[in-house]
């Protein structure tokens, strides 16, 4: 949880709540820590953590990886489009959110023409599979933080998103 705590600047309700399966805490924090060491960079890893928390409703996720994206920088118009679900401004992001939605709804049997697109936008076949690392490290989150009903923080209630 240090890690967590430092990336955040103190531990959220939400990982305090996974904490009560030390298990699923750990094998989230383990797989966390194997994706932000993956070749996408840090806006890529934001982009497709959003990405699986809007489309699984993660009220709490898309709160803490919006103040995320803001640590980073990232242009609002890229931050509004994520939380809204809608296509990015930014061409090779959009190329890796499309992607995820179609690993998702193809659990991972994209088209040969889907995969083409995304290695079109300058992505490689090895950041397709560490799309998939990134799907199921955050889906793992999003539904355990779904099935806790963990509450939003006070520290990311500026950010505070609920599912249209």
């Amino acid at each position: 949880m240090t890690a967590t705590a430092k990336k955040f600047g103190r531990v959220p309700s939400a990982v305090a709540r996974l904490a009560t399966s030390p298990e699923l805490l750990n094998g989230f924090l383990k797989l966390s820590a194997i994706f932000e060491a993956t070749t996408l960079t840090a806006l890529e890893r934001e982009v497709l953590i959003m990405t699986v928390a809007a489309r699984n409703e993660c009220h709490l996720c898309v709160a803490m990886h919006t103040a995320t994206l803001t640590r980073l920088s990232a242009a609002p118009e890229v931050v509004a489009a994520l939380r809204a679900q809608a296509p990015l401004p930014e061409p090779r992001l959009e190329a890796l959110r499309v992607f995820v939605h179609a690993v998702l709804d193809t659990r991972g049997e994209v088209a040969a023409d889907t995969l083409e697109a995304f290695t079109g936008a300058g992505y490689t076949e090895r950041n397709a599979l560490e799309v998939v690392l990134g799907i199921g490290t955050y889906t793992l989150s999003t539904f355990a933080n779904r099935l806790t009903r963990a509450p939003l923080d006070e520290a990311f209630a500026e950010h505070a998103w609920h599912a249209a």
